[in-house]
């Protein structure tokens, strides 16, 4: 039997070999280019910035024997997508100053500055920090942003599992000293010696010098409310509640929707309920799911290295004892308690205070100004008059807090003197869609989302309402690949980007986030994509069976029934 070690990944060695995070970033940074090397890339992850170019320009750029428009994508850490307006109108200048005019609120609670250039990345991270914010493990094989609900109200349910998104933020953070050296001193050498890690001393005591296999993504909720869809997550507390107190978590390990078509082994999957953990156990139970996945994760082949595959292999069961193991102590059995709910927390919404906070839909999370519409605008000016807290959601949207039931009015009308949609005017569709970024920043992309999704809903709208379900609720998720960044595969109708403009379409999920769904049809062009949909839409008014939502009633029929009978109803 061979006794040869693993062969690792190039990254691990990249990880391994960097001085904890530090690479030679310090000394590109000072460089005369306008990008950065292979190495540094994988590192630049972990302080949450990515490489990308315009692949727009692409084309065009090489007729004329230029280069590729390279810029950095920055992204932020802000646990539960808690906020101040100061923080927020320090991301609209920052976007306006050192990006490329546009924000993106995110599917995980935060914020991602596109078209940052390398010479102004240092700048842009240290003012990320100015305001009390971090960019540090919004990316990389670390635990990401934690996701919580974001909503504001009184009463210890919220209060206690956003606490605890923020007692896990800090304790699952990475702790080498490299970020605040690269990116919040004035060195101009890039040269300096990394601080710590001398001998016996350990920089990384959670993550080691590998760091982790792969991204590691949590999440909390409430049963009545899974707004953050706890099942998607690598690991998900649902707060189990007695008499209005959170007595403890159903934990689950092993969500991710992260594929790979052309390769079999991988697969989305939603995460499995393992244990109940008290309120003093969650933050070490955490610790110990991590260090299972640090020692036991794939290091060798990145496509399979999330948390989901050593489960996969493993079983629910082993993880558990290996858990408990590193724990230190048996856990107790699971609850009956799971999710029974989704609150997307749009439009007003009392918060238990006396006060009020209401919900704005973005449109896949997209702020920016034109002619049609000053987003941007429209929120420096509510933050500028009312000064409310900020909340940002799952679904890419924003939350405002605290107004007196005689602003409200105020607040809606600077909103439409921006021309803004409030969500009053929203489609149900359209305010329960989102889409990633996809083309022309992402380098994954393989065709349109963001910038698709919009024009498919304007031909959805209307076949809708001639069948009676524009106010139908169910989720609509758009990708421009099978990476999932927007959650498609437990969406009661999703599309993901194929090959060249064109999609598989998935269908059988469901808002409420606890069913996988499943592929439809294959190689949607994207002319056909409205049809195809409007004609499960009339299948669905046709076939429903009592209050059944679209996902379940897709998964009841099956992909062979539902494309007959979305063949043979009548077409609105």
């Amino acid at each position: 039997m061979s006794t040869d070690a693993p062969k690792l990944s190039p990254v691990e060695g990249i990880k391994e070999g960097s001085q904890y995070l530090k690479g030679t970033i310090g000394q590109e940074l000072h460089e005369d280019s306008d990008h950065f090397n292979k190495d540094n890339l994988q590192l630049l992850k972990f302080h949450g910035t990515y490489q990308q170019d315009d692949r727009d320009k692409r084309a065009e750029l090489k007729k004329t024997g230029g280069g590729k428009a390279y810029s950095m994508m920055m992204r932020c850490r802000i646990p539960g997508g808690r906020l101040t307006s100061d923080q927020l109108l320090a991301h609209l200048d920052l976007c306006d100053e050192l990006g490329n005019s546009t924000l993106k609120i995110t599917t995980r609670q935060t914020f991602q500055l596109h078209g940052v250039v390398k010479d102004d990345l240092k700048a842009a991270i240290a003012r990320v920090n100015a305001v009390g914010l971090s960019t540090l493990a919004a990316c990389g094989d670390v635990n990401r942003n934690i996701m919580c609900c974001p909503a504001k109200r009184t009463g210890p349910l919220h209060n206690t599992i956003q606490q605890l998104a923020d007692e896990l933020t800090v304790a699952l953070a990475p702790q080498t000293p490299a970020y605040h050296e690269l990116w919040l001193t004035d060195d101009e050498t890039g040269e300096k010696e990394l601080v710590g890690g001398g001998p016996g001393e350990v920089v990384e005591p959670l993550y080691g010098p590998r760091y982790l296999p792969r991204k590691f993504k949590i999440g909390i909720a409430l049963p009545d409310d899974n707004c953050i869809d706890i099942y998607t997550q690598d690991l998900g507390f649902l707060a189990v509640v007695r008499d209005g107190e959170v007595i403890g978590y159903n934990v689950s390990v092993g969500g991710g929707m992260g594929t790979t078509p052309s390769a079999s082994k991988t697969f989305p999957a939603l995460a499995k309920r393992m244990a109940f953990v008290t309120p003093d156990q969650a933050v070490d139970v955490a610790k110990a799911v991590i260090k299972v996945q640090r020692d036991y994760g794939n290091r060798e082949d990145r496509k399979v290295a999330r948390l989901k595959y050593l489960i996969a292999n493993w079983g629910i069961e082993k993880f558990r004892r290996a858990v408990e193991e590193y724990y230190g102590g048996p856990l107790q059995d699971l609850t009956d308690d799971d999710v029974t709910d989704f609150d997307d927390h749009m439009g007003w919404q009392e918060q238990g205070d006396g006060k009020w906070s209401y919900g704005l839909n973005i449109e896949n999370g997209r702020l920016y100004d034109n002619d049609q519409r000053q987003l941007k605008a429209g929120l420096r000016a509510v933050c500028q008059r009312f000064k409310p807290e900020i909340r940002l959601t799952g679904h890419q949207s924003i939350i405002f807090c605290d107004f007196d039931e005689d602003q409200r009015d105020e607040l809606i009308q600077i909103l439409r003197d921006h021309k803004i949609v409030t969500t009053e005017d929203t489609s149900t569709v359209r305010r329960w869609s989102i889409a990633c970024v996809a083309l022309p920043t992402c380098g994954l992309a393989i065709t349109e989302s963001e910038r698709r999704l919009p024009g498919i809903i304007d031909g959805l709208e209307q076949p809708l309402a001639k069948l009676g379900l524009d106010k139908e609720r169910f989720t609509l998720r758009m990708t421009g690949c099978p990476n999932g960044c927007a959650r498609p595969y437990n969406a009661d109708l999703a599309l993901v980007g194929k090959a060249k403009n064109k999609y598989t379409l998935f269908a059988g999920g469901g808002w409420l986030g606890n069913r996988l769904a499943f592929i439809y049809k294959d190689l949607v062009p994207d002319a056909e994509v409205v049809d195809e949909l409007v004609a499960i839409f009339a299948a669905f008014k046709a076939n429903r069976q009592g209050d059944e939502s679209l996902g379940e009633f897709c998964t009841r029929v099956g992909q062979e029934d539902l494309a007959g009978l979305a063949a043979a109803a009548p077409k609105p």
